[in-house]
């Protein structure tokens, strides 16, 4: 993994990068022992104080927001709390997923026992809503579960709430796990990427961020290609015409 983080945006108020899968957003007492953090990173690459507006789980690869003061930052991050801007994800699932739907199950909040020491453990479940819609699918003839063939679908998923690890435990909940979830996904599936196909790591990524800039008015649309792992397996299933062109790369990220 390079150090050098892909700029795909960047005005005089924020920029946005293409994080890597494995990188952690800032410090985090869930991983003691990293030292390497996309805050950081991004500060020493441009010599510029950032502030982080969002979050993506570690493994998720994609479109990561920052603002370059604290102002513009409590502006983008109105916007993200009000869900006022659109988020596109796509995922590697086991099985044939439906052509499309949505999900609407509430979520209890996953507690870290470093970071939520503090946190209630008797809260309530969440709102939480994931609409999606199935790109392709394939289907190999091999039995890695109780079928005799295994099926796989590349899905396109929208969140329409902010929870954590929205999207990886809500295709778990319609039985469609993601490929390379170590926590919500399975473990049979995953090893069969990694041997199969030399894949590992979680097959999810935000490829595209649509809002309205803060500061100028105008409409946003932020664009971040899939990591190479992701679109050499895109380009073996034959799913290229599946996806925009501006999603798949051939740099590694």
């Amino acid at each position: 993994m390079t150090d050098i983080l892909p700029i795909i945006y960047r005005d005089e108020y924020l920029v946005a990068i293409n994080k890597p899968g494995g990188l952690l957003v800032h410090r985090s007492e869930i991983d003691r022992h990293e030292t390497r953090f996309a805050v950081q990173l991004l500060r020493d690459q441009i010599g510029q104080m950032v502030y982080p507006i969002h979050r993506l789980d570690k493994p998720t690869s994609g479109v990561l927001v920052f603002a370059f003061s604290s102002d513009v930052a409590r502006q983008l991050g109105d916007i993200f709390s009000r869900h006022a801007l659109t988020k596109t994800y796509v995922a590697l699932v086991r099985g044939f997923a439906p052509e499309q739907g949505i999900i609407d199950h509430p979520l209890v909040e996953e507690l870290d026992k470093y970071t939520d020491k503090k946190a209630r453990a008797d809260k309530p479940a969440q709102e939480a809503i994931t609409e999606f819609k199935t790109l392709a699918q394939i289907e190999f003839p091999f039995s890695i579960d109780k079928y005799p063939c295994t099926r796989y679908s590349l899905v396109q998923c929208s969140p329409h709430t902010g929870r954590k690890h929205q999207i990886r435990r809500h295709m778990k909940h319609i039985s469609h796990p993601i490929i390379g979830d170590a926590k919500h996904g399975k473990g049979n599936h995953n090893r069969f990427f990694q041997e199969q196909f030399a894949c590992d790591g979680l097959m999810l990524a935000s490829t595209t961020m649509e809002l309205i800039h803060p500061i100028t008015n105008e409409a946003l649309t932020l664009t971040a290609p899939l990591a190479t792992k992701f679109t050499n397996i895109i380009r073996q299933f034959g799913w290229e015409s599946a996806l925009p062109a501006s999603w798949i790369t051939t740099q590694d990220h």
